[in-house]
């Protein structure tokens, strides 16, 4: 349990943190004042000024924030700390702000494809034309024909008729078509081919099927390091736009009052699937890491009061219209935003808790 818990707060502290540095390189770029960058959240624990800026460390072990001068559009701190009013957040040009605000949705889709280009270099299973024998069970007809783990099923023949086996479905068709019958299979193993006879029973245990084999036909590929950024950042792709899909559908089922399905989770939910990770390995950890990652990044990018794409909308409408919505206005929508988003929040936390004590 405390092992999950960490192992939580440290992803959950990552993905934040990443998102900020992208806020907090951005602006440091374009000259914007940044007046503090805090590593967990408020209250202060201690705060070290280097160079303009305060970089602070924080009680609430949750991801981090950045500061930047004149964000919220109130600059009081000019005069005292004689900073150039050009520094400020919302005196910077259109464009830049533009760039400010996507900066850590930027952050948090590349750290998902390094974390997914270096699962890849570890090996991953893939898709393929050869079928595995990956288990034997205990007397069953595969045991005593002779067949072993890691054989590769090539061929069946049938009355004289070589059928190719290229997938899981040719051997299970052609087996549940020839039960109790002999059938002759012409595997690979070690490299060399060679042929076994065996006969599928008519009656068997449920789970074990009429040969008594375990089946695959993924293998495991290990990508170069030249080969995996670019089978990354295809996978990222991939997954963010089934996350996009997922995520408006779930929107939809909201706004329409639908029941939403069980699966969305929440920070409850994300810790318990944590603890599943866990046990599976450093590699499924950092496969959930980059999966969280791609989907901060999706929702934080939605032209939602409170969110990154909230922000973004104001800023584009004034790029459009050449005026500023009312500093106030903007600060009020934000607080209705977060407001819905934390009631949005503790309906998935219920419902988490609902699906856990359910069981």
């Amino acid at each position: 349990m405390l092992v999950t818990l960490i192992v939580f707060l440290l992803i959950l502290s990552v993905l934040v943190m990443v998102h900020e540095l992208g806020h907090f390189l951005a602006a440091k770029k374009f000259g914007i004042f940044v007046e503090e960058f805090g590593i967990g959240l408020p209250p202060r624990i201690f705060g070290i000024r280097i160079g303009e800026t305060v970089y602070s460390v924080n009680w609430l072990p949750i991801g981090g924030f950045v500061k930047l001068y004149g964000e919220e559009g109130d600059m009081p701190a000019a005069k005292k700390q004689k900073i150039p009013k050009n520094r400020a957040f919302y005196a910077r040009p259109v464009w830049q702000r533009v760039i400010v605000i996507s900066a850590g949705v930027v952050m948090n889709f590349l750290l998902a494809i390094t974390v997914i280009s270096y699962i890849f270099t570890q090996g991953v299973m893939v898709p393929s034309d050869r079928v595995h024998i990956e288990k034997i069970v205990e007397d069953s007809p595969a045991e005593s024909a002779g067949l072993e783990q890691g054989d590769i099923i090539k061929t069946m023949i049938v009355d004289g008729r070589q059928i190719t086996v290229k997938t899981g479905d040719d051997l299970i068709k052609t087996t549940s078509q020839n039960l109790g019958r002999e059938l002759t299979i012409v595997i690979e193993r070690e490299g060399r081919e060679m042929q076994v006879s065996i006969t599928p029973r008519k009656e068997y245990p449920e789970d074990q099927g009429p040969m008594g084999v375990v089946i695959s036909a993924f293998e495991e590929k290990k990508y170069s390091l030249s080969e995996a950024p670019i089978a990354g950042l295809q996978q990222s792709l991939m997954l963010s736009w089934v996350l996009v899909k997922g995520i408006a559908l779930t929107l939809w089922k909201v706004i329409t009052f639908q029941s939403v399905s069980k699966d969305v989770a929440g920070p409850i939910g994300i810790a318990q699937m944590t603890g599943e990770a866990i046990k599976f390995g450093r590699n499924a950890v950092l496969e959930m890491l980059g999966l969280l990652s791609l989907n901060l990044a999706i929702v934080n990018i939605l032209p939602f009061p409170a969110l990154d794409g909230g922000r973004l909308l104001f800023i584009l409408i004034e790029g459009a219209t050449g005026r500023r919505v009312k500093t106030n206005w903007e600060r009020y929508i934000h607080q209705a935003g977060m407001a819905i988003l934390l009631f949005l929040i503790l309906m998935v936390t219920v419902n988490d808790l609902v699906r856990i004590f359910s069981k």
